[in-house]
């Protein structure tokens, strides 16, 4: 097809030519708004913009901050739950030690009765008088009741705390030996309950002689008067 230019010094473009974009001038846009409550409105969504533009960032700061913070907190708590585990782990050791070492007293406290009763019914025999028996009589009431009078009762099945009685016969030539024994063996801390049962005069030896019998019972003394030694000690 032919065409023909009617409009000399005119070129016409050809179809294909390639259009650009250009930015448009705000200058002129700005001169060209005479409305102020567009100006206004321009404004505030400029402020409005910036405004939360800034309060992005402090926030994105505020947000580093505190994950680095947490991060912190977090590795201190595996730190510390580290510990809390040793140390109950170390508290079931303390209790099951504890309940052990109960048992242990417990037996020993069985176990030498009859050395501590032997101990102190020595200590307290004073001088001219000796012992004939001492004898276990059974498991009596609680140390501070009130001790049956005359011979000594069985073994007491009720439930309770049970003490440990023993009767002692023995003989003095002299009768106050016989009341300082008493005062004596009362005065011990690993006695309770001491009482006098009878005393008479029998002969023995072609002399005759107090015979006498006590009752008591067997107690656990204080702390105060029980002293520990080691087993093994070093000679030099």
């Amino acid at each position: 097809m032919i065409q023909i230019n009617l409009l000399p010094g005119q070129k016409r473009k050809a179809g294909g030519a390639e259009r650009r974009f250009k930015i448009p001038d705000l200058r002129t846009i700005v001169t060209q708004i005479k409305d102020p409550w567009l100006i206004g409105a321009v404004a505030v969504a400029v402020v409005a913009i910036g405004g939360n533009l800034l309060l992005f960032g402090i926030n994105g700061a505020r947000l580093a901050r505190v994950k680095k913070q947490y991060d912190a907190v977090t590795i201190e708590k595996r730190r510390y739950d580290k510990v809390v585990d040793e140390k109950r782990k170390q508290e079931r050791s303390r209790d099951s030690l504890a309940a052990e070492m109960a048992i242990i007293r417990s037996i020993d406290a069985d176990r030498y009765v009859w050395p501590h009763m032997l101990d102190q019914i020595t200590k307290a025999l004073p001088p001219y008088t000796w012992l004939t028996t001492v004898q276990f009589v059974g498991a009596g009431p609680a140390a501070g009741q009130p001790a049956p009078s005359g011979t000594p009762q069985p073994a007491d099945t009720t439930s309770g705390p049970k003490t440990v009685s023993v009767s002692i016969d023995g003989r003095t030539v002299d009768i106050q030996a016989y009341t300082t024994f008493l005062r004596q063996l009362s005065a011990s801390p690993w006695f309770t309950d001491v009482y006098p049962t009878n005393a008479s005069t029998v002969i023995e030896s072609d002399r005759p002689v107090t015979a006498f019998n006590v009752t008591a019972r067997y107690r656990v003394a204080d702390l105060v008067y029980i002293h520990t030694v080691p087993l093994v000690q070093s000679v030099r």
